[in-house]
């Protein structure tokens, strides 16, 4: 599974943990992502790309007090069976949430 993954942490901005294979994800995030900038939860398939946002599971902030959003680019899609925003982070979290735990601070 291939995926771009964005987000911010508690003292760090915006940056991809995961870069889905590409030196520069920004321009294939900034595609997916486009139309979905005020959005808070996000479940698309276009094409054969799915595109996710969600709020931190666990309702972790930054240093200003914002909700941290996650982003994904599934570059080579999901599973079928995923057609929405729950199914998406059930699908995912625990996948990353170890690499994001040690990232986060």
């Amino acid at each position: 599974m291939t995926f771009i993954w964005a987000t911010c942490g508690r003292t760090w901005g915006f940056r991809f943990l995961q870069r889905g294979g590409l030196s520069d994800p920004l321009p294939a995030y900034s595609a997916a992502f486009a139309g979905f900038d005020a959005v808070p939860e996000v479940f698309e398939r276009v094409g054969d790309r799915v595109v996710l946002r969600f709020n931190d599971p666990l309702g972790r902030v930054d240093e200003a007090g914002r909700v941290i959003p996650h982003d994904f680019v599934f570059v080579d899609g999901i599973s079928d069976e995923v057609v929405d925003v729950a199914g998406g982070r059930d699908f995912i979290w625990p996948q990353v949430r170890d690499a994001y735990a040690d990232a986060y601070g």
